[in-house]
């Protein structure tokens, strides 16, 4: 398919493969890096709590900027960067192995930079599609998330096991082609018709908290996932218990993806009817794999439970993505994007600094299976607390 006949959708898409194909293989060399140093879980603590400092320091501004100026040139801008810091990595890689400091300064600006982007791309999408297409639009655009969740550390594994340089060549490389599909884009938008100020750049937070549907479903994410997530640990948990290299730790973080590509093909597809009941289902599920996840000592067995947790996520991903963009109009969607793109930082970033802490405290195993249990924990109040959640009805991702 040459360039001309690709539909403005089908350039997001591909930007969206690019740029979280190329972060998910950083993300592999960073942390194996990172634990390769000095082989301590508070390091990988830290990882994660520098990823999320960017979004919580920025928020409002974030928000802001993603609707007073044009999506897609605050997209492209923040690749660009990406892209130089990828370069910057490659030459601080490339004779050997950098230092702690100078690894966590590339890691904060790394997550700025992703930071401002995610908000603009997942404000930009209801402006490419009609709004009866959006729910099926998400799904689609999970699914590219997914496919590049699943390439991206296995291939970045696989790189590093060549140089950690080929892997942030690789990465700058997957950056210039984003900003090559997005370029063209050229959509109306609506502009900020005030400038921006205090209460202005508070509204996306207001929004949300006075709405208890949106309010809950964020916030039950946010805390099963701030508990139940292992990704930080999976350098230790390859490293240590499963005796894996980097392409063990590559295929570790592609797993979830796997299951989460499969269960967003079949969304995109069919009708969630009672979805408010299937995302408890789903978060309840997550915390069993997890728990499941941290009692394995089997490459095989790991690999199937992360991929069922990342089955499970994918369902109340889809039905959470769907309720913000629909119920938000469009000239909040920046700001409303970035507060629940601080909900899904926090709950990833903020959760691999708390299972860091805990494994440095317990040990990687007694980690991994308390914050399966804390999902649990989570599932059952929110239910009882949130009645509307589970009465939210299906959401409809065919044609």
């Amino acid at each position: 398919m040459t360039a001309p006949t690709l539909t403005p959708f089908r350039r997001f898409w591909l930007t969206r493969v690019c740029t979280i194909m190329a972060f998910q293989m950083q993300a592999v060399a960073l942390g194996w890096q990172v634990y390769a140093l000095h082989h301590r879980a508070m390091d990988l603590a830290w990882v994660g709590l520098i990823s999320f400092m960017p979004a919580v320091l920025l928020m409002l501004v974030i928000g802001q900027a993603a609707d007073h100026f044009e999506r897609r040139k605050l997209a492209m801008a923040c690749q660009a960067l990406s892209c130089l810091l990828a370069i910057g990595l490659a030459w601080h890689s490339r004779s050997a192995a950098p230092g702690r400091d100078v690894l966590f300064t590339f890691i904060f600006l790394l997550g700025s930079a992703k930071a401002f982007e995610s908000p603009a791309l997942a404000a930009l999408l209801p402006e490419l599609v009609d709004s009866a297409q959006l729910p099926r639009a998400i799904s689609a655009s999970s699914a590219a998330m997914q496919v590049a969740v699943i390439a991206g550390p296995a291939l970045g594994g696989l790189l590093y096991a060549l140089s950690p340089a080929a892997v942030y060549i690789t990465a700058a490389s997957l950056y210039v082609c984003a900003l090559i599909a997005l370029s063209p884009l050229r959509r109306p938008r609506l502009r900020a018709s005030t400038p921006p100020r205090w209460h202005t750049m508070l509204a996306g937070i207001r929004y949300i908290w006075a709405r208890r549907i949106l309010l809950g479903t964020l916030s039950l994410d946010l805390f099963a996932v701030l508990l139940g997530g292992a990704t930080a640990l999976l350098p230790m948990v390859a490293h240590d218990i499963l005796h894996a290299g980097p392409l063990g730790l590559g295929l570790l973080r592609s797993a979830p993806a796997a299951g989460a590509l499969l269960v967003s093909l079949w969304l995109s597809r069919h009708t969630l009817q009672h979805a408010g009941r299937w995302m408890f289902v789903a978060v309840a599920g997550f915390g069993v794999c997890t728990i499941v996840f941290g009692l394995s000592h089997h490459m095989s067995l790991s690999l199937l439970a992360l991929a069922a947790a990342g089955g499970s996520d994918m369902i109340s991903v889809v039905i959470r993505s769907a309720m913000v963009q629909l119920e938000t109009p469009d000239e909040m969607r920046g700001r409303v994007s970035a507060v629940n793109f601080l909900f899904i930082g926090t709950s990833n970033q903020l959760g691999e600094f708390e299972s860091g802490v805990t494994a440095a405290w317990l040990g990687a195993e007694p980690a991994i299976v308390l914050g399966g249990l804390g999902s649990l924990l989570i599932a059952g109040l929110w239910y009882r607390y949130f009645p509307e959640m589970h009465r939210y009805p299906g959401v409809t991702t065919q044609e």
